[in-house]
């Protein structure tokens, strides 16, 4: 019977479903057709196919040749179905045997010559065939992704030719692991003592990245503000293994590629003021991961942040809360984590100048309103530190470097502190909810009367209420110190400045 199976995956979120391929040759007029829920990219596998076995010398059956992807309601799209389509029509056409095939996937695009051309999503279809107990051949220029699952079994293809012979028993090919570094490096990012002054500041981005804070800067232009959260990443404590997996299994399937130097190193995203509400939570026709999922476990900075249109922030105020991203479209939909740490920055006014004791704010008390109200009360609300960046004087700025701290100095510290609250709590402070939040954040009395104090004068939300305790929590742990003091609250409590009773 000219009939074959091989197997692949197909790419639905981060998540790879199993895909039955099944070729089937019968008599009849020659003719080609794919069934079974394909998009315009898989139907046009049939002429790299047909041009791929030709060009690597074998032989085209002049027959009507069906091809069915099953399950038929799984949608299909991109060209890793190219490669199991050529093996199934060259074992169904008796050129290479058909028991060869058993226990093996197969997933890569051809090109016209017989090359295979490396695919999306080649991590979710490595992590679903090694827990199927399948063998994987991929392309090589995969492999190095591929590579993360342990105890995965591997074989990089450069060309169909190659595959055949393996599978003929001619020249096998060795399963493969590629070399993952195994630590972060951070000799590439810049040094947190490059900023002049800022004492504040720098102490308010140190307390965000011990406790992974949400944290928005507000000052006058040049006043040092994207400096500041470009140091961010330099001072982030590295990515666990089962973290790094999931940022680089969003990485495969938005097509990025991957960098084994950055192995643990927290994603840093900043997209330009013009980017739309799908670009950075995702979206689209076929859904896509946004900037929120890309920055999963790492840093999303928004730099002039008031200049991204109202309706654009507020699309990040659910993921802020839940830590993903559900994208529902007519046809499909799909869920991507988006756990990310919000950093911010932004002027004060239109001009950047609103309370400079040197140069005079332009702006009109309507235009300051207008232009600090495209931030939204409830965004506001889940920013856990607000910092005032006032503008440096000329001798500070022109002061020998050698500012402290440096970033490994305070790197140093916030690791310490993070892995005190992974010991206690198994979380960061950030992410304390409901009965461990209690538990964890106990006040005295003369620290419970402060923040109420500071409730009703400043009327702040419950919300509000709850990330002053997360912060506070974050300071005592950075003093290595097992009960939040008063001092704690009251400075976390300073920094809701841009929290007014309206």
């Amino acid at each position: 019977m000219s009939l074959a199976t091989t197997y692949c995956r197909a790419s639905v979120g981060i998540e790879a479903p199993l895909v039955t391929v099944e070729v089937h040759l019968a008599n009849g007029l020659p003719a080609f057709a794919i069934v079974g829920l394909p998009e315009k990219a898989v139907q046009e596998s049939r002429d790299r196919v047909r041009s791929a076995l030709i060009n690597s010398g074998y032989e085209f059956p002049a027959r009507r040749i069906t091809v069915n992807l099953a399950p038929a309601d799984l949608p299909k799209e991109g060209g890793r179905f190219d490669l199991p389509i050529a093996i199934g029509i060259l074992a169904a056409s008796g050129q290479i045997p058909k028991e060869a095939l058993n226990g093996y996937e197969f997933t890569g695009e051809l090109n016209l010559s017989g090359d295979v051309r490396p695919i999306t999503g080649a991590l979710p279809t490595a992590i679903a065939a090694r827990d199927a107990g399948h063998r994987l051949f991929l392309p090589d220029a995969n492999l190095a992704e591929a590579s993360l699952i342990q105890e995965s079994c591997l074989y990089p293809v450069n060309h169909l030719l190659q595959l055949s012979n393996h599978l003929c028993g001619r020249q096998p090919i060795a399963a493969a692991l590629a070399p993952v570094g195994g630590e972060t490096h951070y000799a590439d990012t810049p040094d947190l003592a490059d900023v002049r002054g800022q004492a504040q500041a720098k102490r308010a981005l140190i307390i965000a990245a011990a406790g992974a804070h949400n944290l928005v800067f507000s000052g006058p232009p040049g006043s040092g503000k994207s400096m500041l959260a470009s140091r961010l990443p330099g001072i982030l404590p590295p990515m666990t293994e089962s973290q790094a997996l999931e940022h680089a299994m969003i990485q495969s399937i938005s097509g990025l590629a991957f960098d084994p130097k950055r192995w643990k190193q927290r994603p840093y995203r900043h997209p330009h003021h013009t980017a739309s509400a799908v670009a950075l939570v995702g979206g689209g026709s076929n859904p896509r991961p946004g900037e929120i999922s890309l920055a999963h476990n790492g840093v999303l900075f928004l730099d002039e942040i008031a200049e991204f249109p109202r309706g654009v922030l507020d699309v990040l105020r659910e993921p802020m809360e839940t830590g993903h991203i559900n994208i529902s479209r007519a046809s499909r939909s799909a869920e991507y984590p988006a756990r990310f740490q919000l950093v911010a920055a932004m002027n004060p006014c239109p001009c950047g100048h609103l309370g400079d004791p040197v140069k005079a704010c332009r702006c009109t008390a309507e235009q300051v309103a207008r232009y600090q109200g495209r931030i939204s009360g409830p965004l506001l609300d889940r920013i856990d530190l607000q910092v005032q960046v006032p503008a440096q004087a000329a001798e500070t700025i022109l002061a020998k470097s050698g500012n402290k701290p440096t970033s490994a100095s305070a790197r140093e510290k916030i690791i310490a502190a993070h892995e005190r609250q992974l010991q206690r709590q198994g979380c960061n402070n950030a992410h304390l909810q409901n009965s461990a939040l209690e538990q964890h954040c106990r006040l005295d009395e003369a620290s419970r009367a402060l923040l109420i104090q500071a409730m009703d004068k400043l009327g702040l939300s419950a919300r509000a209420y709850h990330r002053i305790l997360r912060v506070a929590r974050t300071i005592a742990d950075l003093e290595q110190l097992q009960d939040i003091q008063i001092q704690h609250v009251t400075e976390a409590i300073g920094y809701r400045r841009m929290d007014t009773a309206t």
